[in-house]
């Protein structure tokens, strides 16, 4: 019987996983700087939300991305619902990829994600730059949009491996 249980509870761990990475993501805020490595960083939150809600978006709900996306505004000072706006249209445009492709590909995702980014990059400049009239670091945000498309292979493996993962202890 306790084996049962912990099973389930391994598979309800699992299944909310990408939950509990979204939230811890913009919870934390990781600044590479305080690693003496300047001028790299990437978001992962926009992997993140842009893998599961192509893939799976059932492991991924709306309500949590616009939930995580305000807790991002408060944690990074910006004006409220603006994370949450770039976090939902990104997955507007996986919607919009979801159904209107037939077989997944790599190639076309990876595209499809560059596009993604620099399009929610630009509103983000553009929005606190001119309507907020916040200064923007212009160079910073073309770093993290090339290092958010370089890596998103890598954590594209590392999401196969773990829904995978969920589909198995799900199927048990």
């Amino acid at each position: 019987m306790s084996s049962l249980n912990k099973n389930t509870l391994i598979k309800s761990l699992l299944f909310y996983l990408p939950v509990f990475l979204l939230f811890l993501s913009v919870l934390n805020e990781i600044d590479f700087n305080y690693l003496k490595i300047e001028n790299f960083s990437f978001n992962f939150v926009h992997i993140l939300i842009f893998y599961w809600t192509l893939k799976n978006p059932r492991y991924l709900s709306y309500g949590s991305i616009f939930l995580a996306g305000i807790i991002n505004d408060v944690v990074v000072g910006i004006p409220i619902g603006f994370s949450s706006f770039c976090y939902l249209l990104i997955c507007v445009v996986t919607a919009y990829l979801r159904n209107i492709t037939i077989t997944p590909n790599f190639i076309n995702d990876w595209i499809s994600f560059l596009v993604t980014i620099l399009l929610i990059n630009s509103i983000q400049v553009v929005s606190l730059d001119i309507v907020f009239s916040i200064e923007i670091n212009y160079m910073r945000y073309l770093i993290n949009s090339g290092f958010t498309f370089i890596l998103y292979p890598f954590f594209l493996f590392l999401f196969n491996v773990l829904e995978n993962k969920i589909t198995i202890q799900t199927n048990d």
